[in-house]
């Protein structure tokens, strides 16, 4: 039996932060795919899981955890990683950059978010151009807020923010953002694309084969 079972979707930004912590921590766990696309995540069984109806969920320790940061804090919390720094002002740096994806700009670009506003406007390619008008901006805000000399978010050392960031990045390249000329952001893409914890959690290594 697998020490830890995931309820997560492929291209889930907060499921792929958890995906990646799980590598790290050399936890043995499981995916059991939530499909948001047929929307799995309002089931009855998933919503007995998380009533937000939301992804990931994690079981571990006998626990059902929901919100990708606060099972990053878990994972913290019980020695399995070290992703927040001991300085308590480099640790509520990391967090503000943490918190602008997580709860500024993934939020707004969530699936459901975008899909509301294409059914508002009734135009197809709404999702898209909501996407991008709310995704540069955002990494235009983060940018300055990351180390200068990395090679991760906070400097020489991997955090919860790189494991925030990346995801996003994802993103960006899914709806045509250009980012090759924010530097810092750029140079912490290039560190984490050398990790397998990063590699191994991307969503084509979690995409479900084909019917």
């Amino acid at each position: 039996m697998p020490e830890a079972v995931l309820y997560d979707y492929w291209r889930s930004s907060a499921s792929w932060r958890v995906r990646i912590a799980l590598n790290l921590a050399g936890i043995d766990w499981q995916s059991r795919p939530v499909d948001l696309l047929a929307h799995e995540q309002r089931g009855v069984d998933h919503l007995v899981r998380n009533p937000q109806g939301l992804v990931p969920v994690l079981e571990i320790d006998g626990l059902r955890l929901t919100q990708s940061l606060a099972i990053l804090d878990y994972f913290e919390e019980t020695g399995r990683v070290s992703l927040r720094p001991s300085d308590p002002g480099q640790a509520a740096r990391m967090r503000a950059i943490a918190q602008a994806i997580a709860c500024d700009l993934h939020p707004v670009c969530n699936l459901r978010v975008a899909a509301h506003a294409a059914a508002l406007t009734g135009r197809e390619n709404t999702s898209g151009d909501w996407m991008r008008h709310f995704i540069r901006p955002g990494l235009d805000a983060i940018e300055p807020l990351l180390d200068q000399n990395g090679p991760y978010c906070m400097g020489v050392a991997l955090t919860q923010a790189d494991l925030c960031l990346i995801p996003q990045l994802y993103n960006a390249v899914r709806w045509g953002v250009e980012t090759a000329d924010l530097p810092r952001i750029t140079r912490v893409a290039q560190a984490c694309a050398g990790l397998d914890a990063f590699r191994k959690a991307n969503p084509e290594a979690m995409q479900p084969a084909p019917i």
